[in-house]
């Protein structure tokens, strides 16, 4: 097993694909690809790719800690009470554990996420 893993930006592998939970659904008809790509510490962190397309849902973190690298698109998070902030391809960002708010996906949107649970 290497303990060097490099994250395939643009997988050939089929992604798992998914919508949000209905509760969660706030706009728009948002559709989800994940490509799981690596897990440690049992399944406590997750690393792979992720894409949305346009629409608005409710980002609900529990107790997990996300960070995430846009590779292409557009999104707007707005935490629960706070400012919007818009992200864009280069740009990074963290979900501490306890986040709410909403997620808006303005343009189909790639990123790397590395998750902690």
């Amino acid at each position: 097993m290497s303990l060097l893993k490099t994250i395939d930006t643009n997988p050939s592998s089929p992604p798992h694909e998914s919508v949000p939970l209905p509760e969660r659904l706030i706009s728009g008809n948002p559709a989800f690809k994940t490509w799981a790509q690596d897990v440690a510490r049992g399944e406590m962190i997750r690393t792979g790719v992720w894409e949305a397309t346009p629409g608005e849902t409710r980002s609900i973190k529990g107790e997990t800690f996300e960070f995430c690298h846009i590779l292409s698109g557009i999104v707007e998070l707005t935490p629960e009470g706070g400012k919007p902030a818009v992200y864009k391809a280069g740009d990074s960002f963290v979900m501490k554990p306890g986040f709410v708010g909403v997620w808006k996906t303005i343009e189909t949107v790639r990123k790397v996420y590395v998750i902690v649970t």
